[in-house]
């Protein structure tokens, strides 16, 4: 019996965003056309335009998916850093040691390069890379919470220089590949002291004595 259109459609989009993001990294963003995309996907132009509006809206889409995808990884690696060493940079080593990080630095910069040029694509690339931002965030200050510290700016902003730091580094990698460890190396001289810089101890929390029989033998003003 056929598959209805509402269950075909998680696989049609499934199939859309997996051939987009593999010709986005052999072709570009801009070399790939619609027709390349369905044609990959063995699917039919229909399909793509019951479900995007063009490729802006397809990338964003893909763009999403990453968010969820990194996010979801630093989600388990924040389950197991290591106390002694500093978390951000324990982060940026999880993230510089997947390959397909990489592979989508190259796309998504030709994009960010693209909405450079068109006010209506940068603010709808800025809407999605906000809840990026958000997320991060969210790990960056548990991470730091778990070592005594806090930020001593915007959390969004430190997460902000975090993220360029990334992209930084992540494209020395891309033109530095046989010396790959130099930048590595460079991301742990000088990661520790950037979150040295702008966080701050934490304030410690004193929790209130605990009652003893005696407290509790003796009547108060708003006792029964």
């Amino acid at each position: 019996m056929p598959k209805s259109p509402t269950k075909r459609r998680p696989r049609t989009v499934a199939g859309l965003l997996a051939s987009a993001l593999a010709l986005f990294t052999e072709k570009g963003f801009h070399a790939t056309s619609v027709s390349d995309i369905v044609e990959r996907a063995g699917l039919t132009r229909g399909a793509f335009y019951s479900n995007y509006r063009d490729k802006e809206e397809l990338f964003l889409a893909l763009y999403d998916a990453h968010t969820d995808r990194l996010l979801a990884r630093l989600e388990e690696t924040a389950a197991g850093l290591d106390p002694r060493a500093d978390p951000v940079a324990q982060f940026l080593d999880r993230i510089a040691e997947r390959p397909e990080e990489r592979r989508w630095f190259v796309v998504s910069m030709e994009f960010t390069l693209h909405a450079a040029r068109s006010p209506e694509t940068a603010r709808a690339l800025a809407a999605h890379e906000e809840r990026l931002t958000e997320g991060l965030s969210r790990l960056v200050l548990r991470a730091l919470s778990a070592t005594g510290r806090r930020p001593s700016v915007p959390a969004e902003d430190l997460t902000r220089l975090i993220v360029a730091l990334s992209e930084g580094l992540t494209a020395l990698q891309l033109i530095r590949s046989t010396r790959d460890g130099d930048v590595r190396g460079l991301s742990h001289r000088l990661v520790p002291h950037l979150i040295e810089a702008l966080t701050e101890e934490a304030p410690r929390t004193t929790a209130p004595p605990a009652r003893t029989p005696a407290d509790d033998s003796v009547g108060g003003p708003f006792q029964g």
